[in-house]
């Protein structure tokens, strides 16, 4: 008998595919890995042409998933790109259909 995904696992999985469920989420999470540095959040909205509180929705949805950072700097703060969270996302992905692999969720969450 085969055994179903672990359901605390298949939780986790469940909500990093919610957390990149919506472009402009995908084009933040695109624009930060390009710049490859922390940026504020007004640099990321004005690339994404997102309204300040909107875009600073999306990143708090993203840090919730640990897919984006945040560092404190004064009284801003800047976002970079997990790069745990981001190399674990397609082993997850492999997982989830069917195919095996093993993932270090800890690192990633």
């Amino acid at each position: 008998m085969e055994t179903l995904l672990d359901r605390t696992v298949a939780e986790w999985y469940a909500t990093w595919f919610r957390a990149l469920a919506d472009p402009s989420r995908m084009r933040i999470m695109e624009y930060l890995a390009r710049q490859a540095r922390p940026m504020r959040v007004g640099e990321i909205v004005a690339a994404a042409g997102l309204a300040q509180s909107t875009g600073s929705q999306h990143l708090k949805i993203l840090a919730d998933v640990r897919f984006v950072l945040v560092e404190p700097v004064g009284n801003t703060r800047h976002y970079r790109i997990n790069q745990a969270c981001i190399s674990c996302f397609p082993s997850a992905a492999d997982v989830v259909m069917g195919q095996p692999a093993s993932i270090p969720v800890g690192d990633c969450g």
